[in-house]
């Protein structure tokens, strides 16, 4: 009887040690010197390593989650402040935080949205420069 209580109690320790180190580690983000939010998973891709190349400011406008306009530095926008988020080595930006865990779960989307909407403001500048 006595044995039993010590390994269920031995049990129970290990469980409580092991689903604390768990949760301390969910939802654990990274707010770079750039303003880059990058989480435990981006880290494990090596997205942070140092060596690898630079990562390339994107320059959307309009954020591809909510397709919200992106408030300027500072300023506060109709979802709260905008954030920027690396991915495969380029930063996106995004109307607020909430986006973000959007963007995560579906990342390929979100950034093929905001590449194209770069790349369709920079075609009209382009038809703009062109008519002058």
């Amino acid at each position: 009887m006595k044995s039993r209580s010590i390994v269920l109690g031995v049990v129970t320790i290990l469980s409580l040690m092991y689903s604390n180190s768990v949760l301390a580690h969910e939802g654990h983000e990274h707010m770079m010197s750039n303003g880059t939010m990058m989480d435990d998973d981006d880290m494990a891709e090596g997205q942070m390593d140092s060596k690898s190349a630079p990562v390339v400011e994107v320059g959307n406008k309009i954020c591809p989650v909510s397709g919200d306009k992106i408030s300027a530095p500072g300023e506060k926008g109709a979802m709260g402040e905008a954030v920027k988020y690396e991915y495969n080595g380029k930063i996106y930006n995004l109307c607020c935080k909430m986006c973000v865990k959007d963007f995560k779960k579906y990342p390929e989307k979100y950034s093929k949205i905001a590449e194209d909407e770069v790349a369709k403001e920079k075609k009209m500048q382009e038809n703009q420069e062109d008519q002058k």
